[in-house]
């Protein structure tokens, strides 16, 4: 059973932790986004299924490329970032899933499931993502995670070798510049949106 988080905690996951549009000039290194990996695998998924492929842009030329893909004003913030990653999502996971999820024959749930697969890859795929957010931030990082990309030059660009992983989102990564940040934005009260049944 896990011990409540104190607010200082939670602060930093949620509360006062932002979607940063620019960054500080402190480097990301290899070191850095293990540590973050290291946390995201933990987080659930169905059958252990993992179907998140990371690309970890921490060269400048590999930002450059995945700028080329991103709308003109992503592509001047991942440019400027100190690190960007491609999230994808692996949609032959089921492969992989004999030593994942070694307690039963899961793999065999998906295969000859093709549309099964792609449903499965971007839900828990997206909760990896998902993950990777709140792990940067738990390890004093900020992110900027976005949209507004051609998906196609993307995959070309990252995953042309293996043509089952698509991406799911992109991000940028480092210590977030408070000067780069908007206002925040609504957040509902819990009767807006939820209900008791």
């Amino acid at each position: 059973m896990g011990t409540p988080l104190d607010d200082a905690a939670l602060d930093t996951i949620f509360r006062s932790a932002r979607t940063y549009n620019g960054y500080l000039d402190t480097p990301v290194r290899e070191a850095d986004v293990r540590a973050i990996y290291d946390l995201v695998k933990m987080g659930p998924t169905s059958a252990n299924q993992q179907p998140a492929r990371f690309v970890w842009c921490l060269d400048q030329s590999a930002r450059d490329r995945l700028a080329d893909c991103a709308s003109d004003k992503n592509a001047d913030k991942i440019r400027k970032a100190p690190a960007a990653v491609v999230i994808g999502m692996d949609e032959d996971f089921h492969e992989q899933l004999p030593w994942l999820f070694p307690h039963t024959d899961a793999k065999s749930w998906f295969d000859g499931d093709a549309e099964g697969r792609k449903v499965s890859a971007f839900r828990n795929g997206s909760l990896q993502g998902a993950y990777f957010i709140i792990a940067a931030r738990a390890l004093g990082w900020d992110t900027g995670p976005m949209s507004g990309f051609d998906a196609e030059k993307v995959n070309a660009a990252f995953f042309a070798d293996r043509p089952k992983v698509k991406v799911n989102f992109i991000s940028t990564l480092g210590k977030g510049d408070p000067a780069t940040i908007f206002a925040r934005s609504p957040r509902p009260d819990f009767e807006v949106f939820n209900r008791i049944a």
